[in-house]
């Protein structure tokens, strides 16, 4: 992990996206566990990952990271719920459960490899979320 976490360090896309993955399902449980919300946890995993590649050169000692990272991600994860309790609440609708196997990790490595397909210009970020996720689109017929 130590060699990779000092690849990223030199903007090695490839190494950071490795970390990325071998801390997914730690990420998760503790995006989770916060958040209770598989929307909300895929949000914070993915602003986390984004800040994390960010800021990389603010981490003092390679051996921190995934405390570092835990950090963040924790952060990110209060952020949100700071965000749902300033929401109002609509109609109260009840959700039926429903979760296709492999569907997280499918979501989680897509993110990963949109975050390093296109190359950006100088001082701007990729808007992952934009990315990620599709929307079909009905057009009406005339």
């Amino acid at each position: 992990m130590n060699l990779l976490i000092k690849r990223a360090r030199k903007h090695d896309k490839a190494a950071f996206q490795q970390l990325m993955e071998q801390e997914g399902k730690a990420m998760y449980k503790i995006a989770k566990a916060i958040l209770k919300n598989d929307d909300d946890v895929a949000d914070a995993m993915q602003e986390t990952a984004l800040a994390c590649w960010e800021k990389l050169d603010t981490l003092k000692k390679d051996r921190y990271f995934r405390t570092w990272l835990t950090r963040i991600l924790i952060n990110n994860c209060n952020a949100i719920c700071r965000q749902r309790e300033r929401m109002i609440p609509g109609e109260d609708v009840p959700e039926t459960w429903f979760q296709e196997p492999g569907y997280a990790n499918t979501e989680w490595k897509s993110f990963l490899n949109c975050l390093f397909v296109k190359s950006y210009p100088e001082g701007e970020k990729p808007l992952a979320k934009e990315n990620l996720y599709f929307v079909p689109v009905e057009t009406e017929s005339r």
